[in-house]
């Protein structure tokens, strides 16, 4: 970006992140470790670049030829007792689902929304769409619920509470629960946040996750967390919102396992994310 047409609030935005000594540790930190074990899990494979030329050339199959899997992907969904909804954009997406909501009565604070972590559904303001609804949307994935509680948005794809310390996250539990005696360690932290959560899960009427694949063949969407939340959000709401790029499409469960051999080992280092959740229809 040319210096000169950038804004002021960008620009001391830039500044205070530059200046933020814990924010520049945690980076460094995390950026080293995921560097690190990216290239150990690597090494596992026999011919890791081998299979990122082949996936490549999937990813690049699968748009070049949209026009066919899009349909296949449609048809299969329905097929399967789902229904698919086509956003021309991501005011488009937001309306989509706010009206669905509204349609099926998820509407009072009572009959809340759970969101498990989506990046699509951050790019397009969804839970804004959903608030200005009067529709009440709990973030469930652990680090996008502390951001939510901070009125932030998250500052990493992988990590989006990495700005964050334990010490802060500690406050900010104390000012949800009401209880000032939560100490500022990660177990204590986590039950605070389990124990919380759980109860939104079981009130929840909708539940929106995003999806890191979605397999024409079979009309089945992937999501792959180190949570237990996305499968709670995909499984205890009576209605299931999967908010999904075009791009995630792939064809064949053949193309799906070569995929998932790669993505954690390249996004967190690990051989495999702690859970790869499933759903073919409802």
């Amino acid at each position: 970006m040319n210096r000169t047409t950038a804004s002021p609030p960008f620009e001391a935005r830039v500044c205070q992140a530059l200046r933020d000594e814990q924010l520049q540790k945690a980076l460094g930190s995390a950026s080293e470790r995921f560097l690190v074990g990216r290239e150990q899990a690597w090494a596992e494979l026999e011919d890791v670049e081998a299979l990122r030329i082949q996936a490549q050339a999937i990813r690049r199959h699968t748009i070049a030829h949209l026009d066919r899997y899009l349909p296949q992907l449609a048809d299969s969904v329905t097929r399967n007792g789902g229904t698919v909804h086509w956003a021309h954009d991501g005011r488009d997406a937001a309306r989509i689902i706010t009206t669905l909501a509204r349609e099926r009565g998820v509407q009072h604070v009572v009959n809340r929304i759970v969101k498990s972590k989506s990046m699509t559904s951050e790019e397009i303001h969804l839970n804004r769409a959903l608030e200005d609804a009067g529709i009440t949307v709990d973030e469930t994935d652990l680090g996008e619920w502390i951001i939510q509680l901070a009125g932030e948005t998250p500052s990493h794809i992988i990590a989006p509470v990495i700005h964050k310390t334990k010490e802060q996250v500690a406050e900010l539990f104390r000012a949800e629960t009401g209880q000032a005696d939560i100490p500022d360690d990660i177990p204590a932290l986590t039950e605070v946040a389990r124990q919380s959560l759980r109860r939104r899960f079981l009130a929840a009427d909708m539940g929106i996750s995003g999806g890191n694949f979605a397999v024409a063949e079979t009309g089945t969407v992937v999501i792959v967390t180190n949570e237990g939340n996305g499968r709670f959000t995909a499984g205890l709401p009576r209605i299931h919102v999967a908010v999904i790029g075009i791009e995630k499409v792939v064809p064949t469960w053949e193309d799906l396992a070569l995929l998932l051999t790669l993505l954690p080992r390249s996004a967190t280092g690990q051989r495999a994310s702690s859970y790869v959740t499933m759903v073919t229809g409802p």
